[in-house]
């Protein structure tokens, strides 16, 4: 089944910020544009953390309304890893750019993993694992640039 063009576009725009900080970190140039009209929060990775620790809030939003399709023992399961994500975002982002960009990977990492735990379960769109991969792997290479680069 083919993703859907209002998930896959609305996604795809959601990596926005993420490739946006990292070309901010990896060009000094676009940094100091960046800042200079958007203000010192919308570049580097002070944006890919606290976007990023948006995106994990919500994904466990997405997860929870798919926790709605589960039956019985698995319900209980599937609500709670749904709120590991934003749990995660809230305890492990503080403590410096480096490290909570790093605890950002671990987080979106984890969130694949939970990705594919709802899949294998089928609490989720059938096309859910051909949008999440991609996505995850590009938004963990824009958070190691802040992380390594």
């Amino acid at each position: 089944m083919q993703i859907p063009k209002a998930p896959l576009i609305l996604a795809l725009a959601g990596l926005i910020p993420f490739v946006w900080g990292a070309l901010t970190l990896l060009n000094d140039g676009l940094m100091a544009w960046g800042a200079a009209r958007l203000g010192p929060r919308f570049v580097g990775p002070y944006v890919q953390l606290f976007y990023g620790s948006v995106i994990l809030s919500f994904m466990s939003g997405v997860l929870w309304g798919f926790a709605t399709k589960a039956r019985r023992a698995l319900s209980v399961v599937a609500y709670a890893l749904s709120v590991i994500p934003a749990l995660w975002a809230f305890f492990m982002t503080g403590g410096g750019p480096v490290g909570a960009g790093m605890n950002l990977i671990f987080g979106f990492a984890g969130l694949l993993l939970l990705d594919i735990a709802f899949y294998h379960w089928r609490l989720t769109p059938n096309w859910w694992l051909r949008l999440r991969v991609p996505l995850t792997a590009i938004v963990i290479a824009c958070l190691a640039v802040g992380v390594w680069g």
